[in-house]
């Protein structure tokens, strides 16, 4: 692995490259990006795909990548347009791009702005409420663990944003009735520590879970778009917002094995299946 730095005017962008550019067997650069995970998120999954070229980089205000605009949120075009300076910057043609969660929101904004860039992307459970029918429900719903945070602070915060994420189905009045969740039952601190800048509780995370695909663009776009759901997301938030935005594209989504972070070893909390994730990623990256 070797580590790099691409200067922007207004970011410096930290990442990752396990391999040889270009590709020795030349196959595409495999770029992987989420949000708000850094690089180190990828390990698991690069460690499964050891012949390919990969490419695992830190979003901007996140990891080591470092902002220079004063700005905290974090922009899906904006982000997008960093992705394309990125791809750029590597000079190995079009790249095959594995994107999860608010990466997955990155990357469709960026095949919408610059189609030539990606030949495949496999977009893993975007977290993208205007898509749903009960899009006001699960604003109102995001609102919620928000304010918890606000109001209580991390433990609290996680404690509303796993409710949110695990709930079966639409947002209901049962939903909203429920008491808030203890932080205690999910082995999350009752104490508040006084920061309010995490960049998934906070309203950093707001403009990912707000974005609005362009659909057209995406059906226009030469880029093979596959939607991606984890087996164990049936039902739940990001399950959900797979199958809808899969239904506008007027295909199915794709199941991958275990869950929203499937990828990922026990490093970073709640395993998945890394080994198998990595098997089938290969498969639909070869058009299976």
């Amino acid at each position: 692995m070797t580590t790099h730095t691409l200067r922007l005017p207004d970011v410096d962008l930290a990442y990752d490259v396990h391999g040889p550019l270009p590709p020795a067997d030349g196959r595409p650069v495999l770029l992987m990006i989420g949000q708000p995970m850094d690089a180190t998120g990828f390990r698991a999954l690069i460690a499964q795909l050891p012949d390919r070229t990969c490419v695992a980089y830190d979003p901007r205000g996140l990891g080591r990548s470092v902002r220079h605009d004063g700005r905290t949120d974090a922009v899906p075009e904006v982000q997008a347009e960093d992705l394309h300076a990125l791809i750029d910057a590597l000079d190995a043609g079009p790249v095959e791009l594995f994107a999860s969660s608010g990466g997955a929101v990155t990357a469709l904004a960026l095949v919408a702005a610059h189609p030539g860039d990606v030949t495949t992307l496999v977009a893993h459970e975007p977290p993208l409420v205007q898509v749903l029918p009960d899009a006001a429900a699960a604003e109102r719903a995001r609102v919620g663990f928000r304010e918890a945070y606000d109001a209580k602070g991390t433990g609290a915060g996680m404690a509303a944003f796993m409710a949110m994420t695990s709930w079966q189905g639409e947002f209901t009045d049962d939903y909203f009735a429920a008491p808030a969740p203890d932080p205690a039952a999910f082995g999350l601190p009752t104490e508040d520590d006084g920061s309010r800048d995490d960049p998934l509780l906070s309203d950093r995370s707001a403009p990912v879970t707000a974005y609005r695909p362009r659909i057209d663009a995406l059906l226009a776009a030469p880029t093979r778009v596959v939607v991606a759901v984890g087996e164990e997301s049936a039902g739940v938030f990001t399950g959900r917002t797979s199958v809808a935005l899969a239904g506008l594209l007027g295909r199915e989504a794709t199941v991958f094995p275990s869950h929203h972070g499937g990828f990922l070893d026990g490093e970073f909390g709640y395993p998945g299946q890394p080994e198998a994730f990595a098997r089938r990623l290969r498969e639909v990256l070869a058009g299976g």
